[in-house]
């Protein structure tokens, strides 16, 4: 028997969410370790944020707060992705 109730999710990125990660990590250093947590939740298979209303697909919005401008969430980031599966995400933009 397992200790996990849930598989692991699969969390994949598209290129464009690469790009804006490789270019905002440049201006707030960082942004790759306030992005973690979420990214951690999203591979345990917790359900974050709010569905995107009006698209087809289940696309959700998260906000991540961001460590470099001291404004809590309102200030930090927005992660969009993409519930493929129960046991696929893909990362849209952040």
């Amino acid at each position: 028997m397992s200790d996990d109730p849930q598989p692991r999710v699969v969390v994949l990125h598209t290129p464009e969410f690469k790009r804006n990660l490789r270019h905002l990590s440049k201006k707030y250093r960082h942004l790759r370790t306030d992005l973690q947590p979420i990214l951690d939740e999203l591979e345990q298979g917790k359900r974050l944020g709010d569905k995107i209303p009006g698209v087809r697909f289940d696309v959700y919005k998260v906000r991540a707060k961001n460590s470099d401008a001291k404004k809590g969430k309102s200030g930090g980031y927005r992660l969009i992705f993409h519930v493929v599966n129960a046991t696929e995400i893909v990362l849209i933009t952040v």
